[in-house]
């Protein structure tokens, strides 16, 4: 039965949700997609989706465990392992169902998960085709051009204040995802970051929320995609990039992708790190769909 339906499944005892659009009766060819930093699958992954389902790839869409409609405590905790983990289990989950051919699986992953899915094509063999969307390539290089150095002592203050806390029974610290005041503390300390999270959750997603446990953004510093790119070869690799991104700098996924072996296909989109969802959809999905469709 083609159409969109709700799923969900087990992530080491964590159950994840989200949607699975059957693009084919029998079983054929599927990408399996997650969002960026603490976003949610209302935040465009349906256009998306829809786009490659019209196309004839099923796509299985889920929710980060913490976030949205999967379980998962602390609530708005970024584990970037566990979610790289998460990602193998929807796709052994994905395996299981009548629609896809376990032969034919590809990933997707948008920002943070466009570094998710760079590891996971390195290390997953079953994946047989890698779209990377405005990735993140470094957590300590993307930090460093985010956070200024004066600021940084304060922010492993901060971290290691909240690990002696934690380590005494008390809950996490949290800090906003984003804020208006790019100098006050966030997560993605950019006006782009908080013009696009706040009305995008407030028109499609209420169930984002801004904020995140202060080590999400510990975590974040200390996760390395670029070091398993060289790894993804032989299965082929699109990396989308935008030439004005300064969130996941352009210039950190230009050198990834210069690292990555053959086959591999580079698209520079134009406009910023969110454009790909908004205004610049069509140029972001429809390379996306064309590639899926080639390699799966």
């Amino acid at each position: 039965m083609t159409g969109r339906r709700d799923i969900e499944f087990d992530a080491e005892g964590v159950t994840l949700r989200g949607w699975f659009y059957a693009a084919t009766p029998g079983p054929g060819p599927t990408v399996v997609m997650a969002h960026g930093f603490s976003a949610v699958k209302e935040m465009y992954l349906d256009a998306f989706a829809e786009v490659f389902a019209a196309a004839g790839i099923n796509a299985l869409v889920f929710d980060h465990r913490n976030y949205g409609a999967s379980d998962g405590e602390p609530r708005c905790e970024t584990d970037p392992w566990a979610q790289v983990r998460d990602y193998r289990t929807a796709i052994t989950y994905a395996a299981t169902l009548p629609e896809v051919d376990s032969d034919r699986i590809g990933v997707w992953g948008s920002s943070y998960s466009g570094g998710h899915v760079l590891v996971l094509g390195a290390i997953d063999r079953r994946i047989k085709a890698v779209v990377s969307q405005v990735p993140l390539a470094s957590g300590s290089a993307n930090i460093g051009e985010l956070v200024r150095a004066d600021l940084r002592a304060g922010f492993r203050a901060m971290f290691d204040a909240d690990r002696v806390a934690r380590f005494a029974g008390e809950p996490p610290m949290y800090v906003p995802v984003v804020a208006e005041d790019p100098m006050a503390p966030s997560a993605l300390p950019t006006a782009d970051s908080w013009a696009w999270f706040t009305t995008t959750g407030e028109k499609r997603a209420p169930s984002w929320k801004n904020e995140v446990t202060l080590r999400t953004v510990e975590m974040l510093g200390e996760y390395e995609p670029v070091s398993y790119v060289t790894r993804i070869s032989p299965t082929p690799l699109l990396m989308l990039v935008a030439r004005e991104d300064h969130l996941t700098p352009a210039h950190l996924a230009l050198k990834a992708y210069e690292q990555a072996l053959e086959p591999k296909q580079l698209v520079l989109l134009p406009g910023g790190h969110f454009d790909a969802y908004v205004s610049g959809f069509e140029g972001a999905s429809g390379p996306a769909r064309d590639f899926l469709v080639k390699h799966l």
